[in-house]
Order: C-alpha cells, then sequence, then structure tokens
C-alpha cells in the first residue's frame, strides 16, 4: 500500500485515480477537505476496496502514527499544500502551518515508522515530496530555465513555505538516512482544478459572462503541464529514481498568461460559440499581484535523461483536454464553486473519519 497525502486536491486526486486506475496496489488517501479539498472527485471510487480514504490534518501526529502502524505503507507521497499564492499574500500563517509544520510532522512521523522497519523494508521505503518551480523565484526574458541546480529565491509567502518544506525533505535524507525524493514541477492544468488557478478561472467567468481577469499587462510566462504528465512523472520518480535526489518535471511549454487567455477564448468560441461576439471580449486587466514573478521555466532533461521520461501531451492537446473535461462536468464546477460539496462531506464526515 502507498499513503498518499493531499489524495482529494487537484493534483493529489488525479495522481490517486491514475493510480488505481493503472495498478493493484490500494492507496491510503489522507486529506483534510479543505476548500480545495474535493471528495465527489473521488467519487468513482467509494465501493473501491482498494481505495481508503481518511479526513485526518498531516499536522496531527497521533492519527499518523497511527495510520503508519494499521496500513504499514511501502511509499508515502506527499501532496497536501497550500498552493494559491495570493490566499498566501492575504494569509500566510496558514501556509507556514500546512506546508512546513505539516511537512516537518509528516516526516518525524514517516522516520519513526521508516527506523522501526527490517533492513529490507527500510530500503524499498521512499518518501517523496512533491514541490513547485516557484521555490527558484523567477527569471528574466533570456535567463536559463531552472534547473535542479538553481538557487533557491522564493518570493511570496506560499513560495517561501514550499521551499522551507523542500529543506527539511532534503535535511532528513542527509540527517537521518530517509530514503526522500523531491520533484519541482512547473504550472499544472488539467481535469479537477479548483477555479480559483488561471485556466478553470476563465473558463467559468467565460461562461458565466464575467469578466476575465488578467494580472498586469500579461506578459508573465508560465511553463504548463499536464497533470496526468505529471502524475505519470511522479509514478517515474518513485519507481527509478534516486533517494536524496530532487527531479524537474515540466511540460516544455512556455506560455505567456495573456497567451493562453487567448488560446481558451478561441477553443470556447468554437465548442461553445457566443450569439455575436468573441470571449476574447470579456477579458480584463487587473492590478498586477504584489512581488509577482515574471517567467517560470522548467528545464526537465535529467528527467529524460535518467528515467527516461518525457511529457505526452503538448499545449494544444492538453489544453483541448482540459476545455472538454469542464464543458462537459459543469455539475462539478458549480458544486465546487458553491460550496454544497462542504456542506455534503460535513454531513457524511464530520470532523474527521475513514471510508472505504
Amino acid at each position: 500500500m502507498i499513503l498518499v497525502t493531499g489524495g482529494a486536491g487537484f493534483i493529489g486526486a488525479n495522481f490517486v485515480l491514475d493510480w488505481l486506475h493503472a495498478s493493484g496496489e490500494p492507496v491510503l488517501n489522507l486529506d483534510k477537505l479543505t476548500y480545495a479539498g474535493n471528495l465527489r472527485t473521488l467519487k468513482s471510487q467509494e465501493s473501491n476496496p482498494r481505495h481508503v480514504f481518511v479526513r485526518a490534518d498531516i499536522c496531527d501526529r497521533a492519527t499518523l502514527d497511527a495510520l503508519f502502524a494499521q496500513y504499514n505503507p511501502r511509499a508515502v507521497l506527499h501532496f497536501a499544500a497550500e498552493s494559491h499564492v495570493d490566499r498566501s499574500i492575504h494569509g500566510p500563517a496558514e501556509f507556514v502551518q500546512t506546508n512546513i509544520v505539516g511537512t516537518f510532522t509528516l516526516l518525524e512521523a514517516a522516520r519513526a515508522y521508516w527506523s522501526a522497519l527490517d533492513a529490507e523494508r527500510q530500503g524499498a521505503f521512499r518518501f517523496l515530496h512533491v514541490s513547485t518551480d516557484e521555490v527558484f523565484g523567477s527569471l528574466s526574458a533570456t535567463d536559463p530555465q531552472f534547473s535542479e541546480a538553481t538557487p533557491y529565491a522564493p518570493n511570496s509567502p506560499y513560495s517561501a513555505s514550499k521551499a522551507a518544506s523542500d529543506h527539511l525533505v532534503r535535511s532528513y535524507h542527509h540527517t537521518y538516512g530517509l530514503p526522500t525524493l523531491t520533484t519541482n514541477c512547473s504550472n499544472n492544468y488539467g481535469p479537477y482544478q479548483f477555479p480559483e488557478k488561471l485556466i478553470p478561472l476563465v473558463i467559468a467567468n467565460a461562461l458565466g459572462g464575467r469578466p476575465l481577469p488578467v494580472y498586469g499587462d500579461g506578459q508573465n510566462v508560465r511553463d504548463w503541464l499536464y497533470v496526468g504528465d505529471h502524475c505519470s512523472a511522479i509514478r517515474e520518480v518513485l519507481a527509478l529514481g534516486v533517494p536524496g535526489e530532487t527531479y524537474n518535471i515540466g511540460g516544455w511549454n512556455e506560455k505567456k498568461n495573456i497567451d493562453v487567455v487567448h488560446t481558451l477564448c478561441d477553443l470556447l468560441d468554437k465548442s461553445r460559440p457566443k450569439a455575436a461576439s468573441s470571449y476574447r471580449d470579456q477579458i480584463t486587466y487587473v492590478k498586477d499581484r504584489p512581488g509577482h514573478d515574471r517567467r517560470y521555466a522548467i528545464d526537465a532533461r535529467k528527467l529524460e535523461r535518467e528515467l527516461g521520461w518525457k511529457p505526452a501531451e503538448t499545449f494544444e492537446t492538453g489544453l483541448a483536454k482540459t476545455v472538454d473535461w469542464y464543458l462537459d462536468n459543469q455539475d462539478w464546477v458549480g458544486e465546487v464553486v458553491s460550496g454544497d460539496y462542504r456542506k455534503w462531506v460535513e454531513l457524511n464526515y464530520g470532523p474527521g473519519g475513514t471510508s472505504r
């Protein structure tokens, strides 16, 4: 069995769904179910005996110890994190608590569990920490892409908290010998993403006739990675990665924010046309985010060279799949935005609980 934290969030849930589809190995899925954790994403697995869901906080050491003792996982895949830059600017304390204190607590529980294993199981155990390219800071238009050797230079409370968690994970390998792996990914997009992020926000606002907000001049550049490709890369790192190493995961798709928005509008104009205008007419430039990083770009050659992985989707194919998914799943989007699923969670789970 593997233990996945944050397995009801965007990337974590996609990973769990892909894992259960491709593998016979069970998943112990731990998620606090904050605003961005949606158990309805995992509805297809409600009756799957290989999926065990536990609502819990990674800062709760007693619960973590009990779960390790009961389920004896061979690996931890740590997705759980607060991840939205704007929220971190307005409320950094929660990011420090979850991303730093939570990762520390999980590491301590994993180290205690791992230390008690026999030599063979210790050697096979892995702690895979999922992080972000934002820890590296901002690039100019002519700077080389982020590599695994790029110095850390976080510029927001979110990226600073993730940088701290990366350093903790590294230290637990070098100090205690815990077999850790760290991945730093570029901007993810795809099905089940909470509509506060750019791509699902633009789709939802476009269909709702609302403004499509673009920060500043829209020239900020991001490298875009389809979430299914991210999940396949993580599986490769878990299977073949060298303990103590870090691996950058990117999509080789550097795009300006305004170009992403234009492409989304063009896809929607074809799939869900308006009567007499383009969705581009809804684009609205808004005041830039404080400390907004100008460019992110990932050099993922180490992952391809050493583990043989490269993305299957281009930006065009991945974005078309994403738009189609959101158009076909408006009920999911509406429920997330309205908060109705939160009422369902509280009714069925209360403040904590387990589901098989």
